[in-house]
């Protein structure tokens, strides 16, 4: 009998051939298996017994880092040919268009039980990895992935690493990362200036400068982090002077499990997350006994924590008792992370007290993912390492097209028939550093996916970077630019994710350039194939002073409650939260009455304007601060306002929900007034959207933008949508935010074309 398999998903740079050969061999099989065209390929001969226990334990036993999305199996008929079982290796493979470059993946247990033996060769060796771990994106030049592609070229194998290459039964079979003490890259660690500290064991003695309290710059595999210790103020402080970043969160990766449940609660979701093959950044809730340094995460209920994902995080607590460290990305405000050495010692004097180094060449940089568990299941607010640029799966379309996002926490996308790949973490693309480093990424993931581009999506606005960024790739690649409204492509997204042909969305996030010109950031939008129509929006309000108004949230406030009795004297008694003071705060009050700045129906400046009136947030240093304290704040919250939900005509009021805060401010709990907000908005917006999805008679509500990170916002919008018999979506493989936009993106305009 004879079965030719094809095997689709995670299948390649995740030791999916050795493990096929293996299975294969135990049952007496006789054929091969080959890398095809982003797929694995499996021609197997033997008795129809043995081929259905092979498929049986294909799916059970498949490497921890792979993922299989689909196998399909075709018998064939015609005599057997083989005598025995091989592998066929991919150099002398062609590499399609739509091909594969595999992430980066975490330590294995294996390689750490290797790492931890002192009888092992592999002793201690930082860089210990195998073909079910290691880093793949980060260290590609070109396709196929094979060793001579990769920054590991310079590093000629020993004799016992090459054995170990060449043997179809070892776990290092084809391993283009393997490498031992003899032949691979080294860790030294040097003064702040640079000059090499003479130590027997750098990477050890650098977790002890951490515990006590020194700032060191830590190369990873996809750039920089800034590491110390997360028991001790005062470097924390330090480092949030010389960043400029007073009020962000750092992230912090820890031993372990056990010593993350000292400090965080932790759900058997986050578990799963925390110790998956990516190993990304999880949003976790302070415990009660949250003893690390507040100085981490002010003023939040949460901290972003990981796991040791290389060895050389491993053994940076080795000798050390504290329960884990800070370790941020390496980059300065606003620029990309550092991958070079001399970058890194350039970028960062003054600030680190030593640096650990090693010496294998970055290729692609690459930020840490960061996830959090909402409504019970995964959401990406970073989608970068450890699962850019694998794609996702989408609806099949007809056309390859990019999409290059927003202007904030941007990412660029390619969809190509049923696949889509977007780039690893780019940021905020408001200066030349981050610009650069987008069509970087960007010409690099054309290159790596063979892609030939039909067209080029990008925002409506017309001066965001990313909108030139398009119109010079499609002057230099002669194919047209489509602009997509923002919150369009919100939503396209979801119909991308979960194959629709209509939908009614809601799209909430803190700005949008809209049809006609104007701030947009709560909308309800109807959309069918490459079109939509807006159905109704939050009330809008003014933004006194432009964009002075998303980082003063007080502009806003007075924007709304100008002609509320008694707001005059409240807003000047809060003249001290203002840049210039009382002298501030009365220019604001006379230009509230002349009404001539623009409006926004943003989601996210109603959201920080609540927060200013509770004295959470008067002052937005990062990006959705105000409202991720609102957040936080409302935890353990019940339900105060006795307000009905106030619509007119395609308008969800708001002005009203803003002054009953403004009143309750000193007459009940604040945790419970911010509870009650995300309810008010969370229902007139869950109500409104039901009530035209019943009109249109469409099954499908889908909730898209920034906002949608809120967990409580996000679950009372899903009740409501679901108690009327329709089906609420959420995105799951791409972020809420605009980190997911560029899908929507190209999705939209591979409709146009």
């Amino acid at each position: 009998m004879k079965a030719l398999i094809t095997i689709s998903g995670r299948v390649q740079g995740v030791g999916f051939r050795p493990f096929i050969y293996r299975l294969a061999s135990k049952k007496g099989l006789k054929g091969y298996v080959r890398n095809r065209n982003g797929i694995v390929e499996v021609l197997i001969e033997g008795s129809e017994k043995e081929i259905l226990s092979f498929l049986e334990e294909l799916k059970i036993e498949k490497p921890p880092s792979a993922i299989i999305q689909e196998v399909k199996v075709e018998y064939l008929t015609g005599k057997e040919e083989f005598k025995d079982f091989k592998i066929e290796l991919s150099p002398l493979e062609k590499v399609f268009s739509g091909s594969i470059a595999p992430a980066d993946l975490s330590i294995c247990d294996e390689c750490i039980r290797e790492l931890m033996d002192p009888k092992n060769r592999r002793f201690n060796y930082f860089f210990i990895t195998c073909t079910n771990c290691g880093p793949r994106f980060t260290i590609i030049k070109d396709l196929p992935y094979d060793r001579a592609n990769t920054t590991m070229n310079k590093f000629v194998m020993c004799e016992e690493c090459e054995k170990e290459y060449k043997n179809p039964l070892d776990r290092r079979f084809h391993a283009q990362t393997i490498a031992c003490w003899k032949c691979g890259p080294k860790a030294y660690l040097t003064e702040s200036n640079g000059e090499i500290i003479s130590v027997e064991n750098p990477i050890v003695e650098a977790g002890k400068l951490i515990e006590e309290g020194f700032i060191l710059a830590v190369k990873g595999n996809g750039g920089f982090h800034i590491a110390t210790s997360t028991l001790n103020s005062k470097p924390i402080i330090k480092l949030r002077r010389v960043k400029h970043r007073s009020q962000k969160p750092f992230a912090i990766m820890a031993r372990s499990i056990e010593a993350i449940t000292s400090f965080a609660e932790v759900s058997s979701k986050e578990v799963e997350l925390l110790t998956s093959p990516a190993k990304p950044i999880v949003l976790l809730k302070k415990s009660e006994n949250y003893y690390l340094a507040e100085e981490i995460s002010p003023g939040l209920n949460t901290v972003g924590v990981m796991l040791p994902y290389t060895g050389l995080h491993l053994m940076l607590f080795k000798e050390v008792k504290e329960p884990a460290f800070v370790m941020t990305s390496a980059n300065p405000p606003n620029q990309p992370i550092a991958i070079t050495n001399q970058e890194a010692i350039e970028k960062f004097k003054g600030i680190v007290d030593y640096y650990l180094f090693h010496n294998r060449d970055i290729a692609q940089r690459c930020d840490d993912s960061v996830v959090k568990v909402v409504d019970g299941e995964l959401s990406f607010l970073r989608r970068s390492r450890g699962y850019a640029p694998e794609p996702i799966k989408i609806r099949k379309v007809g056309k390859c097209v990019l999409g290059v996002g927003a202007e904030l926490n941007v990412t660029s996308c390619i969809i190509l028939k049923d696949k889509a790949f977007l780039t690893q973490h780019i940021g905020d693309v408001e200066n030349l550093e981050t610009l650069n480093f987008l069509e970087e990424a960007t010409r690099n993931l054309i290159k790596l996916t063979k892609s030939e581009i039909d067209g080029i999506a990008c925002d409506l606005h017309p001066t965001f970077n990313t909108t030139r960024f398009a119109l010079r790739l499609s002057e230099e690649m002669n194919i047209p630019v489509f602009k997509i409204q923002h919150h369009h492509a919100h939503i396209a997204k979801l119909m991308a994710e979960y194959d629709l042909d209509e939908i009614v969305g809601i799209a909430c996030d803190g700005f949008g350039y809209g049809i006609d010109g104007s701030a947009w950031g709560g909308e309800i939008l109807y959309c069918f194939g490459k079109e939509f129509k807006r159905l109704g929006y939050l009330e809008k309000h003014l933004m006194i002073g432009g964009d002075l108004a998303t980082k003063y949230p007080l502009r806003m406030v007075a924007g709304i409650l100008k002609d509320e009795e008694n707001f005059e004297e409240w807003f000047l008694s809060k003249a001290n939260h203002l840049p210039h003071g009382k002298i501030e705060a009365e220019i604001i009050l006379k230009e509230a009455r002349k009404k001539h700045f623009p409006e926004t129906s943003s989601c996210g400046r109603l959201l920080d304007a609540v927060s200013a009136i509770l004295g959470l947030c008067y002052e937005r240093t990062y990006e959705g601060e105000p409202a991720m304290k609102l957040e936080a704040a409302a935890e353990g919250g019940k339900n105060v306002l006795n307000l009905p939900l106030n619509f007119k005509g395609n308008i969800i009021e708001t002005k009203n929900l803003v002054r009953e805060v403004f009143h309750l401010v000193n007459k009940e709990n604040i945790k419970n007034i911010a509870y009650s907000t995300q309810e008010y908005i969370a229902k007139s917006l869950a109500e409104f959207a039901a009530f035209e999805a019943e009109n249109l008679n469409v099954k499908f509500i889908g909730f898209s933008g920034g906002v949608a990170a809120n967990e409580h916002i996000t679950q009372t919008i899903r009740k409501i949508v679901e108690s009327k018999g329709l089906k609420f979506l959420y995105p799951r493989k791409v972020p809420c935010g605009d980190g997911g936009i560029s899908l929507g993106q190209a999705y939209i305009a591979s409709q146009m074309l």
